[in-house]
């Protein structure tokens, strides 16, 4: 089975962000997501901002020095805590900010931009959260998963965003093994969240600005990941391609460009609300 290894790239604002980046120039290649920063942001980096069209999801690492403070032009007001996860499905608009609760210290997070389906990306704009206790987790020898959305064996996140995806924070101890089952059809790929690991027997890490991509089969497949050189922290994504035109203007995108029109247009009457 061929695993290609897609390019992250470091990125920063100032002292008080700094991030690796997976955004496929290709957006096939993580469909059904767009992409994914892994960051840490210690100050308010990010003015208000729109996002139309697609989710933006924020997931909090467990050893993150502050919360997220997460706010919309919905009236919500989140504290997502270490471990928990806030869905932002934009749909046809929404404007929002994320700043670390506690100025100075570190949030370490995943943003994750996940496409809509095109049959609900006008649909209305909602948010999910869900707190860390509500995580579920599974056991195996040496390797810790926590399931904050999707599945892995026989747990199963509660919450049920309008895309389909499974999210895995998984922690593998020094030379531990587990094996990562992919269904026939979906596409999984994997970022290096601290050390590096091995993927049946080829090499990936964070030092490496390497990602593993698992493209679809026809049939269910499975991989067998080790951790090398120290213990190894990943995050896996899997989801069903939708195989839809992506066109974008940065904080929207669509599968069409009368609806990317149309909501850019909203946005800057005032539509979409304001923080």
């Amino acid at each position: 089975m061929t695993i290609n290894l897609a390019r992250m790239q470091s990125a920063s604002r100032g002292g008080q962000f700094r991030a690796v980046r997976l955004h496929g120039a290709d957006p096939a290649m993580l469909d059904p997501f767009m992409g994914i920063d892994h960051a840490w942001m210690s100050a308010p980096t990010f003015p208000p901002h729109p996002h139309a069209g697609f989710s933006a999801v924020t997931y909090l690492f467990q050893d993150s020095e502050t919360d997220i403070d997460n706010r919309d032009s919905l009236g919500n007001s989140v504290m997502v805590k270490p471990g928990g996860l806030h869905w932002t499905a934009a749909g046809r608009g929404v404007v929002h900010r994320e700043d670390p609760a506690v100025l100075g210290r570190t949030a370490h997070l995943l943003q994750i931009f996940i496409n809509l389906p095109q049959t609900r990306q006008n649909d209305t704009p909602f948010a999910l959260t869900l707190a860390p206790q509500e995580v579920p987790v599974v056991q195996l020898p040496g390797v810790t998963v926590r399931v904050p959305l999707g599945s892995f064996g026989e747990q199963h996140s509660p919450l049920a965003p309008p895309t389909d995806v499974t999210l895995l924070d998984v922690f593998v101890q020094d030379g531990a093994s587990f094996t990562l089952p992919v269904a026939a059809g979906q596409r999984a790929f994997i970022m290096p969240i601290a050390g590096s690991a091995d993927i049946d027997g080829q090499p990936f890490g964070l030092e490496e600005l390497a990602a593993p991509v698992l493209a679809p089969f026809d049939s269910d497949a499975s991989y067998q990941l080790r951790a090398r050189a120290g213990a190894t922290r990943l995050a896996i994504f899997i989801g069903q391609p939708l195989h839809q035109p992506v066109l974008s203007n940065g904080p929207m995108a669509f599968a069409d460009a009368q609806s990317l029109t149309a909501a850019a247009a909203a946005y800057h009457r005032g539509e979409m609300g304001k923080l």
